[in-house]
């Protein structure tokens, strides 16, 4: 038997109690119970089963950590970015290191009110983790008379808190980030965005993950790749298909890959004889099997001439990492109505090849 006194009230517990100085350096994550409070559970060993990361993810874990190091405050990161796309590994190998320096990992997955002055409490440099943060925080309705959830946790933030402790928070939408957490550095320090897999990331992966007989199909999928955003998720479903004797063109017919929305756009039409004409951020469903036309105006008004062509006789060009459909497959027309000086002078125009490129997401940081 151990009897334990905290203040005046003493406890009986039976000889498994184990008291500590510090929490020992693993994972924890925080529970709730209403007779008894809060508490931590031990976490499942937080592992990285990956052979190999891809990317600047272990660069990016040290000079973390080496900040957390250095400041004499909390220290706050930002995770975010669409699904798949590597957060969740960059937590994990942020938490491996961290706890092989020493420090515990606390693991926060649903919003409980008063869990800020819990995790204030802790009187210890720990890493706390919430994980999709948006969403088990930026969803929750608070009830009549309570703090937003959000909110709530910026006292904690601001590092006034017992023991420096280093914040990471998961997002898939920062747009339900509270406007306190993003573009306020003195809270959270860093945000590293997370975004789709490059052209040559994509043909490193596949490298690596294919067996040498399935080689012929990198270049499909990498094009396939610039007509749609694939994940690591989906880049690793590709991969066990194809590796199990699935061709690629039939594996995504049944992968859970589904074109949900059109994408858009940017296109590009060049000329032999003349400038080139652009055609920007246009709706455009790749994967018809009917004529797609665009048209080129002479300013964001006038459309002047209508280019038509059909997704087979696009091929993707591994230099310009784009769609290219040459000069001789398009199907060229004008406005007729328009100047006639002008329509002449456009029909003058020799036809060389069109250039497709899927818009990226925009760059949330600053280009200096």
């Amino acid at each position: 038997m151990k009897a334990i006194k905290i203040g005046t009230k003493v406890e009986i517990y039976n000889d498994t109690v184990m008291t500590y100085n510090e929490l020992p350096a693993r994972a924890y994550i925080v529970r709730f119970e209403k007779m008894t409070g809060f508490y931590l559970d031990e976490y499942a060993d937080i592992q990285v089963n990956e052979d190999k990361i891809y990317g600047e993810h272990m660069k990016k874990v040290q000079k973390v950590l080496c900040a957390y190091g250095k400041f004499d405050r909390n220290l706050g990161v930002i995770l975010s970015g669409a699904k798949g796309i590597g957060k969740s590994m960059f937590a994990k190998l942020l938490s491996v290191e961290a706890i092989r320096k020493g420090i515990p990992i606390i693991v926060v997955d649903q919003y409980i009110p008063g869990i800020a002055s819990y995790i204030e409490a802790i009187d210890q440099g720990v890493m706390v983790l919430f994980d999709e943060f948006d969403k088990t925080f930026g969803d929750v309705r608070p009830s009549e008379g309570e703090v937003e959830p959000q909110a709530a946790l910026l006292s904690l933030f601001d590092g006034i808190s017992q023991g420096k402790k280093l914040f990471v928070i998961t997002c898939n939408d920062i747009r339900k980030l509270n406007d306190f957490i993003v573009n306020r550095p003195g809270r959270f320090h860093y945000h590293f965005r997370f975004d789709y897999p490059s052209a040559d990331e994509i043909r490193t992966y596949l490298y690596d993950k294919l067996g040498e007989t399935h080689y012929h199909e990198i270049e499909s999928i990498v094009a396939f790749s610039r007509k749609v955003d694939l994940n690591y998720d989906c880049l690793r479903a590709i991969v066990f298909e194809v590796n199990n004797g699935e061709s690629f063109h039939s594996a995504v017919e049944d992968l859970n890959i589904i074109n949900l929305s059109q994408e858009r756009y940017n296109f590009t039409i060049y000329f032999k004889n003349g400038a080139p004409m652009y055609a920007q951020n246009r709706n455009v469903d790749f994967f018809t099997d009917e004529e797609i036309r665009i048209c080129f105006a002479e300013d964001d008004y006038n459309e002047i001439l209508t280019v038509g062509f059909w997704i087979a006789d696009s091929e993707y060009d591994v230099k310009k990492n784009c769609a290219v459909v040459a000069g001789d497959k398009l199907k060229i027309t004008y406005d007729e109505d328009y100047e006639e000086e002008y329509v002449r002078k456009v029909k003058k125009l020799i036809i060389d090849h069109l250039e497709i490129r899927k818009m990226r997401e925009k760059s949330l940081h600053y280009a200096v």
